[in-house]
């Protein structure tokens, strides 16, 4: 049998995470039509189905599964391999996994989470999926769910709030057009919330929730947003009062066996501090208050 090279699985990786050819496909830089010859051909390389593919997009089968958790353990020692090849090795690396506008918020406020006293490194991986730390692929995510694994450790981060928005001030003859995520990014209970309760009035659709609040802000459409988000924004405005189901409490999340390392804990302890700074604006209470 040929030898599977190493870049075939991290393609596989890159569809694995993001479920579906298209997303894996702007982050790869490939075609989804390349990508999905480069799935097939590893599938009859390895002599297994990896996938059960469908309209909604690509769902791992169990060979799949198993194979991705082998690959998350040999990309952990290999990111760690290529540090200590560039001579980083002495400067640690705090990865964290965090969905879009949770990161929106820490990039506003890194000076608080690293200073230039700290001697280790920040890498954000921004997604709307789950961060998976069991296989140390993060060492900290920002989950909207306690975590179930037993290997891991997680710190209450209060709650966060949605809402739906539009742009100050605009209104329209007849009834509102909506703008949403479309269907295969639309992962989130939030993103998913237009197309369950005003799928017909759908106006335009974005695969990414940034360029979401960029189709509120420009006047097209109301759309969903966290309260954080849409409160801290002066140009925009609530449609109506906060949407409760979509609340949720949040975590942050650690492996056990990391969570006493000093750069980690760092981290850890002053997201919490920041994620408790903005408790009121991100549970919907508006004005923001600190402390």
């Amino acid at each position: 049998m040929k030898d599977i090279t190493w870049d075939a699985y991290q393609l596989f990786l890159a569809v694995a995470r993001h479920g579906g050819l298209s997303a894996a496909a702007e982050a790869t830089g490939l075609s989804a039509a390349t990508l999905g010859r480069r799935m097939v051909e590893l599938e009859h390389a390895l002599g297994r189905e990896l996938f059960l593919r469908s309209q909604t997009g690509y769902r791992l089968t169990s060979d799949g599964s198993q194979l991705l958790e082998h690959l998350l353990e040999l990309e952990v020692g290999s990111k760690r391999v290529e540090e200590w090849r560039r001579g980083k090795a002495g400067q640690s690396l705090v990865r964290i996994s965090l969905g879009t506008w949770i990161a929106w918020l820490l990039c506003q406020n890194m000076a608080v989470i690293r200073t230039p006293r700290d001697e280790f490194r920040i890498d954000l991986h921004v997604a709307e999926q789950r961060a998976r730390l069991s296989h140390r692929e993060s060492d900290i995510g920002i989950r909207a769910f306690e975590p179930e694994e037993p290997n891991l450790a997680a710190i209450p981060a209060g709650e966060v709030a949605y809402a739906a928005y539009k742009a100050r001030n605009r209104e329209w003859m007849g009834p509102e057009p909506w703008v949403a995520v479309d269907d295969e990014n639309a992962v989130s209970a939030y993103l998913r919330w237009p197309r369950q309760h005003a799928p017909e009035r759908i106006v335009a659709t974005v695969n990414r929730p940034r360029s979401l609040r960029d189709l509120v802000r420009a006047g097209a459409g109301v759309g969903v947003l966290p309260c954080f988000v849409g409160d801290l924004d002066p140009t925009l405005e609530r449609v109506g009062e906060e949407i409760p189901e979509l609340r949720h409490r949040q975590w942050i999340v650690m492996n056990s066996d990391d969570r006493h390392r000093s750069d980690i804990r760092a981290v850890a302890d002053r997201l919490a501090r920041l994620l408790k700074s903005h408790r009121d604006i991100l549970a919907g209470r508006r004005p923001s208050t600190s402390g």
